[in-house]
């Protein structure tokens, strides 16, 4: 996956001016209107306008930084890396106003136009047609929710889904990233409304419903489980096997362990970051009590209280 600073050229001490310079720099040399006998310029000035989007947003820059890219594009949907951005800057940037003739930067309203955020701007500035002509707009996009397990969302999977909402029926497989968490989207392009005016057909945004666990739950990256243990098992130690999302596995109780406490499976949590790291698993010891005692229980517990325990 590309690295949003090595796309702008620039080193990840840049400043915000660095960082407006560079992309000017890079969107007049890939821009598609200069570049015409050149297929691959479009696609390179999208991925340098996605890395300006997010690194002159000083919130998900800071994101950026602390996942990488691959965890970066885990947590942020398309959607999320463009919402709030002003195209408008982009324009002032170039020194293109409105009224001064024709857009030369046409192409980006068809890249980025329609479905509000990012692609809004534009239309909302130029009010939806250049030098008299229609903009190409896309087509609109639509919404579902997608219900996983619990274990799909920590694990990843693919899920096949039928899409209903453009008057077809259609099924397509999704790939559901590991660590997703609830409520995240995932885009799926292309898949939505057509255009009526010639664009591109809009995007279908899937909404991912994490389902709760009887066991498990989540803790950030971090997936907790209680076990519960006898009260000679706290006092004396004890090896129990517990439950994992990859299978049992063997947990040291150590002498001593107070009810409540936390104790740790290092690396069998949620996946996060671009190298791919996982959390940990805690497992959350309770002690249980015996309701009853016999009468020789009683005597040795007597016997106990008596020896200061």
């Amino acid at each position: 996956m590309d690295d949003y600073y090595s796309l702008l050229g620039i080193d990840r001490q840049a400043s915000e001016d660095q960082i407006k310079k560079a992309y000017r720099k890079m969107a007049m040399k890939y821009h598609p209107d200069r570049n015409k006998d050149n297929p691959k310029a479009e696609d390179q000035f999208k991925k340098i306008s996605e890395a300006y989007a997010v690194l002159s947003d000083t919130e998900k820059r800071k994101q950026y930084d602390r996942f990488g890219a691959d965890g970066f594009k885990q947590k942020f949907s398309q959607e999320d890396i463009f919402r709030n951005f002003n195209a408008d800057e982009i324009f002032q940037n170039f020194g293109f106003r409105p009224g001064k003739g024709a857009d030369p930067f046409q192409s980006i309203h068809e890249m980025f136009s329609g479905g509000g955020g990012f692609g809004q701007s534009f239309g909302d500035t130029f009010g939806g047609q250049q030098g008299g002509r229609p903009q190409s707009t896309k087509g609109e996009d639509l919404e579902t929710s997608l219900p996983v397990t619990f274990e799909e969302a920590a694990l990843g999977a693919e899920k096949r889904i039928v899409i209903q909402g453009t008057g077809k029926r259609e099924e397509t497989t999704v790939k559901i990233p590991p660590g997703i968490g609830n409520g995240k989207k995932l885009r799926l392009r292309g898949k939505g409304y057509p255009s009526r005016f010639g664009g591109k057909a809009g995007d279908i945004y899937i909404k991912i419903k994490v389902e709760p666990h009887p066991v498990f739950h989540r803790e950030g990256n971090d997936i907790v489980a209680d076990q519960e243990i006898s009260l000679t098992d706290a006092l004396l130690g004890a090896v129990k096997e517990v439950p994992t999302l990859t299978g049992p596995k063997n947990l040291k109780i150590p002498a001593g362990t107070q009810s409540h406490s936390k104790l740790r499976l290092k690396g069998l949590g949620v996946a996060h970051g671009a190298g791919g790291q996982k959390g940990d698993q805690l497992v959350r010891v309770l002690i249980k009590f015996p309701k009853e005692l016999s009468e020789e229980q009683r005597e040795m517990v007597l016997a106990l209280k008596e020896q200061g325990l």
